[in-house]
């Protein structure tokens, strides 16, 4: 199930253009456009949910998928060794922008503090 109106949903169904990291039948990784880091990969479900609560408390198997895909983007990458930061917003005041889940994979350089306060 996508969202017509939802800009990761177009991702997933072609209608805008993505560089593709890693494609499974139920997820998809792609490269941030606006990267933060030398490794930014954008891990999504293929299918709509708003948020992480949402995700997990509808199908906790393909949460997993997410969160593996997430951890192989990064064996991919080649930060494994070197750490990686797995980031998900959830709501307006986490900072969520777009309305559908999505794991951000940071690495490539030293990450500093997980929040600025």
């Amino acid at each position: 199930m996508t969202d017509p109106d939802c800009l990761f949903c177009k991702i997933v169904t072609g209608v805008l253009p993505s560089t593709k990291v890693l494609e499974t039948d139920r997820v998809l990784a792609f490269r941030d456009i606006n990267p933060d880091a030398p490794t930014h990969v954008l891990v999504i479900p293929k299918d709509h949910y708003a948020n992480v609560a949402e995700l997990a408390r509808s199908d906790a198997a393909l949460a997993a998928e997410v969160l593996a895909a997430a951890a192989d983007v990064a064996a991919a990458e080649g930060v494994t060794e070197s750490g990686w930061r797995l980031l998900a917003n959830s709501g307006p005041n986490a900072g969520q922008e777009v309305f559908h889940v999505h794991l951000h994979v940071f690495g490539g350089k030293p990450l500093g503090p997980m929040i600025s306060v």
